[in-house]
């Protein structure tokens, strides 16, 4: 374990998150909204606390291990959500504590989009950036980030991707070298976002909202500047530009870098966890469409169609946006939504959920071992993309899931511990393990009137959401300390 290599990677990393907040205090000096000082108070700290870690070891250069990578990712995701949290804590008149300020700053880098605020149209417009900001660092994750420049510090950066993005497919580099890799995704993220800002503004809303929404729909985050998100605007054009940009977020971005070099669509096609990804979204639109069409809205298909669509696309991506009160909906429709968001989006996006990857060789194994019971002879690969998936990696994500249903089990007991009802529980562990934002019960609105302690908990499981359980549990395995 390379200690001086992990807190030379930290101090960098804080240091780059204190210029993330200039853009905040210019808005807070533009309109003087009173929330100047605490951003200022927060860059002097945040930047004088990495320069305090990195200054001692700048000369430092030996290669990281994943062993390191997995630490600095930890603790980086844990020591920028306290630091995150300052501005909150210090702006006149939100009055936030600590417990509330963490799982606000949590919420917004994980993009789960869980709020702690009751009257967010009231906020200074400096802490309404600053909010969707955060998401939009977090959304391809701020390490992804520094990981284009680490090499020019003398630090590899390999270990810290693969520790960043632990899914299946995680070895898996789009160009040769991990430097290029973070860059291609970034350019990406970066377009997708700009071409969504302009979108929004051209469907009606000004720029600020525009930009401010596109940071939060392409990070699949869910934040917004209105408490009535884009209900507030209540207007088909941006629903369906959200619909569109947060289905194509939730799309593997190798996929997006594959097409855009090659000039052409195939590579969404021809990728399974895709079409799964398409045909699950699909399904539930229509499910959705159709129950508020023979229910609520009997007389108005139109409205049924896009209510049912966007809730559907909002919610299954784990965005969390929304137009309409889905929690009072009738029947089995909040419950569905809610389950839609465990399968998630695709690995390698912004979204959360357990991802449609695992869901899709979860299917592929059962479906196995239902024809080893009709032909125990038979030697039945496993396929993805017409290539045979290692029993290995079938393995891990069967791993993945029975760690998954675990940790859910104790969190749950953890949260009703502290006071919740079944309902309000479940949905609050689901929303922010799949770093969803909102649940039913007391969390459809909002996550202020929780206990402290629950809000620690939840803050713990959108962090495990984020990491995908493994990259934070590993480091609570007694073996993981031997040398």
């Amino acid at each position: 374990m390379r200690l001086k290599v992990i807190q030379k990677v930290l101090g960098l990393l804080l240091s780059i998150f204190s210029v993330a907040l200039l853009p905040p205090l210019l808005i807070a000096q533009w309109t003087r909204d009173g929330a100047g000082n605490a951003f200022a108070i927060a860059i002097v700290v945040i930047l004088f606390a990495g320069l305090a870690l990195w200054a001692p070891v700048r000369n430092v250069k030996r290669e990281m291990k994943l062993r390191d990578g997995f630490i600095i990712v930890v603790l980086f995701w844990v020591i920028l959500g306290t630091s995150g949290s300052i501005p909150f804590m210090l702006v006149e008149g939100l009055e936030m504590s600590p417990p509330d300020a963490i799982f606000e700053s949590l919420s917004g880098l994980t993009t789960t989009g869980a709020t702690v605020i009751v009257g967010i149209d009231a906020l200074p417009p400096s802490i309404l950036f600053y909010r969707q900001l955060l998401q939009w660092l977090g959304g391809m994750g701020i390490i992804v980030l520094a990981v284009a420049i680490l090499p020019i510090l003398g630090v590899g950066g390999m270990q810290l991707y693969r520790a960043e993005t632990p899914g299946p497919m995680k070895d898996t580099k789009l160009t040769p070298r991990i430097t290029e890799t973070a860059k291609a995704l970034w350019y990406i993220y970066l377009g997708l976002t700009v071409a969504c800002a302009a979108s929004y503004f051209f469907a009606g809303m000004d720029l600020f909202d525009a930009l401010s929404h596109s940071f939060s729909t392409v990070a699949i985050g869910g934040f917004s500047t209105h408490d009535l998100s884009l209900g507030y605007f209540d207007n088909p054009l941006i629903e369906a530009i959200a619909v569109l940009f947060m289905f194509l977020a939730g799309i593997n971005f190798s996929l997006h870098f594959l097409s855009w070099r090659k000039r052409n669509a195939k590579p969404y096609f021809f990728d399974s966890e895709f079409r799964m990804y398409a045909a699950v979204t699909v399904t539930v639109c229509l499910i959705c469409s159709a129950g508020l069409s023979l229910t609520l809205y009997q007389d108005d298909w139109v409205e049924a169609f896009r209510l049912g669509i966007f809730q559907a696309v909002s919610i299954g991506t784990t965005t969390g946006f929304t137009t309409a009160g889905f929690q009072t909906w009738p029947g089995f429709l909040p419950l569905l939504l809610l389950f839609a968001s465990f399968i998630g989006a695709c690995a390698g996006s912004t979204g959360g959920g357990i991802k449609v990857v695992r869901f899709l060789l979860l299917y592929k194994q059962g479906r196995r071992e239902i024809l080893r019971l009709i032909h125990p002879n038979a030697i039945i690969p496993i396929k993805m993309g017409g290539r045979p998936v290692s029993d290995r990696i079938v393995d891990a994500v069967w791993g993945f899931f029975a760690t998954y249903v675990a940790v859910f089990a104790v969190l749950l007991l953890s949260v009703m511990a502290t006071g919740l009802d079944q309902v309000t529980a479940f949905s609050a562990v689901a929303a922010c393990l799949n770093n969803l934002g909102p649940g039913l019960g007391e969390v459809s609105a909002h996550y202020g009137a929780l206990p402290d302690e629950t809000k620690l908990i939840l803050s713990f499981a959108m962090v495990l959401g984020r990491l995908e359980i493994f990259t934070l549990l590993v480091l609570l395995t007694p073996s993981f300390w031997r040398t």
